[in-house]
């Protein structure tokens, strides 16, 4: 499959951010951040406030996890949640079909279709969060309430 369009995805998060009635946050910045450590440091602040925005596969459907870049997700905690024996890492090609983005560089929205999406209740003790902006140097700001509200997201323990 080829490389996204990099100023493709992120402007889908530009539009989608504006479209709900979010300042549009995003930094380009100077580095790649492909992880939550590289994201904290380029912007000066805690690996806890990163928002990761990770794919799993259930069922053969896409679910989007946003967790905090603190810690790792607990698949099986959260497969019990959802009363379905497993959830799993989704392939690249799979997170691209889905999300338009490529991994490392997944936003919480933007996305070609609406997905189904669970938020870490651990990020609510963040002031600010930052998560992925479409790709691998882009980045927003946003308050937990307002990602919890556009992204329709279900709040879930998951660690």
């Amino acid at each position: 499959m080829n490389p996204v369009d990099v100023a493709v995805p992120v402007s889908n998060v530009k539009r989608a951010l504006t479209a709900s009635g979010v300042q549009d946050t995003v930094r380009i910045l100077e580095t790649r951040v492909p992880t939550a450590a590289a994201a904290a440091e380029a912007l000066g602040c805690d690996v806890a406030a990163i928002t990761n925005s990770l794919i799993f596969e259930i069922d053969g459907a896409p679910l989007l996890i946003l967790a905090s870049g603190a810690a790792r997700v607990d698949t099986t905690l959260v497969a019990t949640q959802l009363g379905t024996r497993k959830i799993r890492r989704a392939s690249p090609a799979f997170v691209l079909e889905h999300t338009g983005q490529e991994v490392g560089g997944v936003a919480p929205i933007g996305h070609p279709e609406k997905i189904r999406t669970l938020l870490d209740k651990s990020l609510v003790t963040q002031d600010l969060l930052w998560a992925g902006a479409g790709d691998h140097n882009s980045m927003f700001s946003i308050t937990y309430d307002e990602l919890l509200r556009i992204t329709d997201a279900e709040e879930m323990t998951l660690r």
